[in-house]
């Protein structure tokens, strides 16, 4: 329940601080319809005031989010006095049934979130992105931009490009909207980001809802229930589902905004008097280019292409250039004004696409064939339907294909300037699309990654011109009707399928911020902790860590993510994790829970283990408690470095089980030191006392049993499964001699 709770609490509080704003920039002509902006524009100044305070001294939004809430009410008491606080009323009453929608579709998309776990906590269904948005909102939240201690100052490690702290790094390159709502949000609930910024995803999803509806209602033509209809599959769809249950907030604000341009752009060529009223929506344009500023501001460049394209169309028709060039220019002067704003976005833009360049962002995505861009999906991602191979997959894709052209042609021939719009929202698109999916075919990159985000932006606009054949509803022709309710109901079916099996994975995922990881904060106050090695494999963990503990100085042994680069490893401490830690005497160790621990890098006890060769990556099962493991290939090693000039005592301690009895014999070099038994019982193993010598040490896990087949659905050769190794120093070991 604290899921729907803190849900439907983060949407009516962005959505009341959007209505003022959205009452003194809607144009006249359209004032009956003012709540459709609501969304956007409580999202835009939420934005707006964060961007404010951030230039200030003032510690994040815990220090100015409460007095904020001023502004929105001044905004609201003003619309509403010049609209008539009755007359908004019944302006507000005409979208109930939208509103209802919103409801039904949040919590659809909520309670697999709510599955996961009892606490408020995120997770992801692959993607690590969650973790990078809750270290920004923290640094919004509760860091002033001076601020230089801990993480936050170590140019070293986090500098990217111009930017060199942490700080700077989330105003000028990285999405800034998407953690700036979560900070302000959090600051006026009292939650921290690791228990909102999933939520927050599904909240801006559904904040993108109205817009998806007016732009099928005004610019489709759809009737009322149609257009509801678009609105409740591009809710469910598991295309903008991947985008939720990833945790990509900032392609869901950045297709909001598109949503908004491509409508404004549309309404102001169609505004009565030419060009010269283009002025009345500056306002409205200015939200949608602020709103790409902050969230994905690369996407400036593309953003007007359907707009354009369909414009472009008519003025090639009519010959109207004079108008099309005034037209352009109340495009130009909001877009100019936005990028003053938000300055720092629009300078960082080249750098941006620097980026790009330097680094193929992202992994590898199925291509959506036409059937996939309705979602009729299997769920598991936006991969195809698995059970419509061949055959039934090929003709579902004709069908589609078919109804769009179809819809199209019988739209060209009574309204012609419709049907080029229609298809200006689509070709350049999905031209844009096919190129860069061609390109990562090619270049075998990632470029599979960048066509999915693009599809991903415009979907709202895709969307609409895609179900175009919905206006065969309002035709006389029952064979037309006929078509059009058989696809309605064959999307519907296939969307919800989708839906449920994505929500089974979501609530079955092991990328999760559990009670082991939050552990972590703690390390905050621990005084004796001055800087940190992160030493944990797992990138879940490792960069949900980073977040968790900012107030300290962190040094990575790989580059981790954006600013997290890899340097020399300089900490004072080194941080264990997962399978694998390290044990010496005294104070100089730090046990936190069950999987994390400190070791001091001063301590003479001191010694670092990674694993070596031959071993899969950690695998996970969750339940009341977390568990992790990592399988051997068969023979596997672990590198142990020895700093000082005499050997080491250690006692290692392994949590394993295998599919079958084994031995496990521990080898340095050609030296047999240790042979134990591991069964196919998960228990305790212990090895006896070995001398680590000084240096660099590799040693050996080696078995007289080879590894067998894991099942018949899995062709992994494994050995034994690991789900703790602890090497544990133990003292005196300078006066034995080498137990080989």
């Amino acid at each position: 329940m604290n899921y729907l709770w803190v849900s439907f609490g983060l949407l009516l509080h962005i959505l009341l601080w959007g209505v003022g704003l959205a009452l003194l920039v809607t144009p006249r002509r359209w004032r009956d319809f003012w709540p459709v902006w609501a969304a956007p524009c409580g999202v835009l100044l939420q934005s707006a005031v964060v961007w404010c305070g951030a230039h200030t001294t003032w510690a994040g939004t815990d220090a100015y989010a409460g007095w904020a809430e001023l502004l929105p009410v001044a905004l609201l008491v003003t619309g509403a006095w010049r609209r008539g606080w009755t007359q908004c009323g019944r302006d507000l009453g005409k979208f109930a049934g939208l509103g209802v929608l919103m409801v039904i579709s949040q919590m659809m998309l909520t309670l697999p979130l709510a599955g996961t776990a009892r606490m408020l906590t995120t997770v992801s269904l692959g993607s690590c992105d969650a973790a990078d948005y809750a270290a920004g909102a923290r640094v919004l939240q509760e860091f002033a931009s001076s601020d230089r201690s801990g993480f936050i100052g170590l140019t070293e490690v986090v500098r990217v490009g111009s930017a060199d702290n942490f700080y700077d790094f989330w105003l000028r390159l990285n999405h800034f909207t998407p953690s700036a709502l979560i900070a302000f949000n959090d600051s006026i609930f009292g939650l921290a980001p690791y228990e909102t910024t999933g939520l927050m995803t599904v909240v801006l999803l559904i904040l993108v809802q109205p817009m998806v509806y007016w732009l099928a209602r005004s610019t489709a033509g759809l009737g009322w229930w149609a257009s509801g209809w678009v609105t409740f599959i591009y809710a469910i769809n598991p295309i903008t589902g991947y985008a939720i249950y990833n945790v990509s907030p900032g392609q869901i604000i950045a297709a909001q905004a598109i949503a908004l341009l491509t409508w404004a752009g549309v309404a102001m060529w169609q505004e009565p008097g030419g060009g010269k009223r283009g002025w009345v929506y500056g306002g409205l344009l200015m939200v949608g280019f602020g709103l790409i500023w902050g969230a994905y501001n690369f996407m400036v460049v593309v953003c007007l292409v359907p707009v354009l394209g369909g414009v472009g169309g008519w003025v090639l028709w009519s010959g109207s250039w004079r108008k099309f060039f005034c037209w352009l220019g109340w495009l130009v002067v909001p877009l100019g004004v936005s990028a003053l704003f938000f300055f720092a976005r629009a300078a960082g833009l080249i750098e941006r696409f620097v980026l790009f360049r330097q680094y193929d962002f992202g992994w590898k995505i199925p291509l959506l064939r036409p059937e996939g861009w309705l979602g009729m999906l299997s769920g598991v991602g936006p991969r195809p339907l698995a059970e419509f191979n061949g055959f039934w997959s090929g003709f579902l894709s004709a069908v589609t294909l078919a109804l769009v052209v179809a819809s199209l042609l019988v739209t060209a021939a009574r309204r012609s300037r419709q049907a080029w719009l229609m298809t200006a929202f689509l070709v350049p698109v999905l031209g844009g699309y096919g190129y860069l999916e061609w390109r990562g075919f090619r270049l075998g990159n990632n470029a599979s990654y960048d066509a999915f985000k693009l599809f991903s932006v415009f979907y709202p606009v895709l969307l609409v011109a895609l179900c175009h054949w919905l206006t065969w509803l309002q035709r006389r022709s029952s064979t037309l009707r006929g078509l059009a309710i058989a696809m309605i109901l064959l999307v519907t079916v296939l969307n919800l399928r989708a839906g449920y099996r994505m929500s089974e994975r979501v609530e079955n995922t092991q990328l999760i911020v559990d009670r082991d990881l939050l552990a972590l904060r703690s390390v905050e106050g621990l005084d004796q902790v001055h800087s940190l090695n992160m030493l944990l494999p797992d990138f879940w963990a490792r960069l949900w860590a980073n977040a968790l503990m900012l107030r300290k100085p962190q040094y990575f042994p790989t580059h981790t993510y954006e600013g997290r680069l890899n340097t020399a490893l300089k900490g004072e401490w080194d941080f264990n994790g997962g399978t694998l830690q390290v044990r010496v005497p005294g104070d100089d160790c730090v046990t936190i829970g069950r999987r994390y621990s400190l070791v001091r890098t001063g301590s003479p006890f001191w010694l670092r283990v990674s694993l070596g060769d031959g071993w899969y990556g950690t695998e996970h099962l969750r339940g009341r408690q977390t568990m992790l493991w990592n399988w051997t290939k068969g023979d596997a090693t672990l590198e142990l470095i020895n700093p000082a000039d005499h050997p080491m005592k250690v006692v290692l301690h392994f949590m394993a089980r295998s599919l079958v009895n084994r031995d496990m014999q521990v080898w340095v070099g050609d030296t047999k030191l240790r042979t134990v038994q591991i069964g196919t019982e998960l228990r305790p193993v212990r090895v006896p006392p070995i001398f680590i010598p000084p240096g660099k040490v590799t040693l050996s896990l080696r078995s007289s049993v080879p590894p067998v087949r894991a099942g018949e659905h899995d062709e992994r050769l494994l050995g034994f499964a690991a789900y703790a190794i602890i090497v544990d120093v133990r003292p005196n070991a300078e006066s034995m001699e080498l137990g080989f």
